[in-house]
């Protein structure tokens, strides 16, 4: 499964990117904005990222929260981004990103009757999100530092934004020798998305927007480099990350929607129910709930931060002068 970046958001960024140059540009040496100049930064970033859905989760009742967090389909989420930085205390950044969600009922450990139901209904889900963002960043220390040649290391900031991301989830069967082959489940309206026998079944899109919060801490190696850590979490709009959201439909309808193939395919993807509570059962009836509907699945990461701050990173000519005097002599 290789889905690829919306081409309108890659044109966006690179957009923003050009404005953000041409702003600082067409200010002689720099836009000056709280008698500062405009700073730039580059870093990559890498870390765990969670999925908080309708799939997988612990004993009780399901939910979209930590709860009911799998840690064992932690994912590494890898990324890049630019920030412009007007002054000390605010930074405007861009950031690509890309990780993989999954999620497994047949993982939840059995306590009692609420889980049971989420182990017979027995779907699984994985998909590669990639996403591009927008973010503020507030630096709440610099905003009130008065000393600019006594300036903090570490740096605390909290943030928000928005972005647009791309994903496609999967199902799986098992093959014949065990292992399991995937499937794309968007084409297979699996809860009759678009079918007029389920009018409240809207179909979904794959690239969809998101809302971005949550906050981090900075360390200055130098003035030139920095390492940090950031917690950010994604409120999507939609319940469909793991392609399950409602209820049960009648199997007979995928063959008046879908090609033959996909029909027999959606027969047994949508519906994989093992008899755990009802032992023998194979299919729940048209109209069983399937997900939960109350809350949007959702994301977030935790990752480590490597920045480098490009041109010149001292204020004035008299401080580059004195930065050059005081290195160490390569020859004596």
């Amino acid at each position: 499964m290789k889905p690829s970046l919306p081409k309108f958001a890659v044109k966006a960024l690179l957009l923003l990117t050009v404005c953000f140059s041409l702003l600082s540009k067409s200010n002689a040496q720099g836009f000056i904005f709280g008698n500062e100049k405009i700073k730039w930064e580059v870093g990559l970033n890498f870390g765990p990222s969670f999925f908080l859905g309708d799939l997988g989760g612990h004993a009780g009742k399901g939910t979209n929260d930590l709860k009911d967090l799998n840690l064992n389909f932690t994912k590494l989420m890898k990324g890049a981004y630019l920030t412009m930085y007007p002054n000390k205390w605010l930074g405007l950044r861009l950031n690509l990103s890309s990780t993989f969600l999954e999620g497994d009922d047949a993982t939840i450990k059995t306590t009692g009757i609420n889980e049971l139901w989420r182990k017979q209904r027995n779907l699984d889900f994985r998909t590669t999100v990639l996403e591009a963002n927008g973010c503020l960043e507030l630096y709440p220390t610099m905003m009130f530092n008065s000393d600019p040649e006594n300036e903090p290391r570490l740096r605390p900031y909290g943030l928000i934004g928005a972005g647009v991301y791309h994903f496609n989830p999967q199902g799986s069967l098992k093959a014949a020798n065990g292992d399991k082959i995937w499937y794309d489940l968007h084409p297979l309206r699996t809860e009759g998305e678009g079918m007029a026998e389920y009018p409240n079944s809207k179909p979904y899109n794959l690239t969809q927007l998101n809302v971005l919060y949550g906050g981090g801490l900075k360390y200055f190696v130098s003035d030139r480099v920095n390492i940090g850590m950031e917690l950010l979490y994604r409120k999507t709009f939609t319940d469909y990350l793991d392609d399950v959201s409602k209820t049960y439909i009648d199997p007979k309808n995928f063959s008046k929607y879908l090609s033959t193939p996909n029909a027999g395919l959606a027969t047994k993807l949508y519906d994989k129910t093992i008899g755990i509570i009802y032992p023998g059962m194979t299919r729940w009836p048209e109209g069983t709930q399937r997900g939960d509907t109350k809350n949007a699945d959702t994301y977030f990461s935790v990752v480590l931060k490597v920045g480098f701050r490009l041109g010149p990173i001292y204020e004035s000519a008299f401080a580059r002068s004195a930065a050059r005097q005081t290195r160490c002599p390569s020859v004596y």
